[in-house]
């Protein structure tokens, strides 16, 4: 009786086996990943030139947040404005809130004014908070290279543009 079993178990396995060689694909290396070139030369790989807006800064259209209080992207022209300091910071110049409602730009959001380490409100903007370029980038101009279907679901329509991370920090948290 164990034989029998044995040899039907033994059979099944190999149909497994053998159905599974048999539907076997092999791709070359052209067609895997996005590039469609020899994987293992570099030497002909040219990426596509990022394409930035040159937009001046006041004159750009602001691009709906990705998601609910994700960094907002950066709409108009970085030229000369990155490699920021502590003490040297362009943008600070036109979205600080005190600023920024007249200049018609995104105001640095409250969460840049709290102190998460000790949890306490700042008069002026935490010292961890001034590389923007750290979370904020320009929006390139370029084609995607793979279809994107992700919807982002906002609370609220006002989330689309403005941060409220600081109202909800702890939220769900007992």
């Amino acid at each position: 009786m164990t034989s029998i079993k044995t040899l039907i178990m033994g059979s099944l396995i190999s149909i497994i086996v053998a159905s599974g060689c048999a539907v076997s694909q092999s791709y070359n290396e052209e067609d895997l990943g996005l590039r469609k070139v020899d994987l293992y030369s570099e030497k002909t790989v040219v990426g596509e030139p990022t394409s930035y807006s040159t937009v001046s800064a006041g004159e750009s259209k602001t691009i709906q947040r990705s998601f609910e209080n994700a960094p907002p992207l950066i709409p108009h022209d970085v030229e000369g404005m990155l490699d920021m300091t502590k003490e040297n910071n362009a943008c600070t110049g036109c979205h600080m809130p005190e600023v920024a409602e007249a200049v018609k730009a995104t105001p640095i959001p409250k969460s840049h004014f709290f102190d998460m380490r000790t949890q306490k409100v700042l008069t002026e903007m935490s010292s961890a908070r001034y590389n923007c370029s750290a979370c904020h980038v320009p929006q390139s101009a370029n084609e995607p290279l793979v279809q994107n279907n992700f919807k982002p679901d906002y609370r609220k329509e006002s989330e689309k543009s403005r941060s409220n991370l600081i109202d909800n920090l702890n939220e769900g948290v007992k």
